[in-house]
């Protein structure tokens, strides 16, 4: 999407709040013993009070509001009343929605209660690369020259980007042009971000893996060689300066 307006830019303010604010709001809710499908369904509930609607529900009719992945999963993990929450685990929340045709995503990972894995430098690194990742892009940039600064950062920090994910355009439906902006220098690449577009980043990082498996599910995406994996995620409007980050008030960066 590109925003050609004041009227388009209030509504992608809009829903890109409503996918922020659950993002917050579940951040803070989640505790150990509870199921992903009890955080999913409080996730519901705050969406529901924008007037917003599940994306993945209503893209890919999936089995929850939003998408919650526990340690090795990578993403698109379905809330279940059978998975309980554990002191210790990395958790990731993805939550994406809809909001009177305008469509934004954002996402974070955690640690809920204590770091028992010793996985906090691997969050921060997910979150801090995004940050540069982010602050790096505006109209006219190489998507390949982002990506390359994404697995730069995340080998240098000692893990590695999974390497067929990445963001997208979004806007007037959950995945727009350009697709596929990666975590790595794709050197036959050569799109440019364009000024007043509207795309979604993402980091995607991993102790050990560098590519994402689906699993009978349909949905859940894990590591191919294991260990743990984390995502951080901002919807934003590109300019000839900073970003606009729409979902900001998710407070992934606080």
């Amino acid at each position: 999407m590109t925003i050609n307006n004041e009227k388009e830019l209030q509504g992608m303010r809009a829903i890109s709040e409503a996918v922020a604010v659950t993002l917050k709001e579940m951040r803070a809710y989640t505790r150990p013993g509870m199921s992903t499908k009890q955080l999913d369904n409080y996730g519901g509930q705050v969406l529901s009070t924008f007037g917003a609607r599940s994306a993945p529900q209503l893209t890919y009719n999936f089995p929850g509001f939003t998408c919650i992945s526990l340690n090795n999963e990578v993403c698109h993990g379905i809330p279940s009343n059978d998975r309980i929450i554990q002191d210790g685990d990395v958790i990731n929340i993805d939550v994406s929605a809809e909001l009177d045709g305008y469509w934004s995503d954002n996402g974070g990972s955690f640690i809920v209660g204590q770091d028992r894995h010793e996985k906090k430098h691997l969050v921060d690194t997910s979150r801090d690369v995004l940050k540069k990742a982010i602050n790096s892009i505006k109209g006219g940039v190489k998507i390949n020259e982002v990506g390359g600064l994404i697995e730069k950062e995340v080998k240098n920090a000692g893990y590695k980007v999974i390497k067929n994910l990445g963001g997208h355009g979004i806007g007037r439906g959950l995945h727009e042009q350009p697709d596929t902006i990666l975590n790595y220098k794709d050197r036959i690449d050569e799109r440019r971000f364009r000024k007043n577009s509207v795309v979604a980043i993402e980091t995607f990082i991993s102790t050990a893996s560098t590519w994402a498996v689906e699993l009978s599910d349909g949905f859940t995406l894990v590591g191919d060689k294991g260990g743990f994996s984390v995502q951080h995620e901002h919807t934003i409007v590109v300019t000839d300066g900073l970003p606009i980050i729409l979902t900001e008030a998710n407070g992934i960066w606080d």
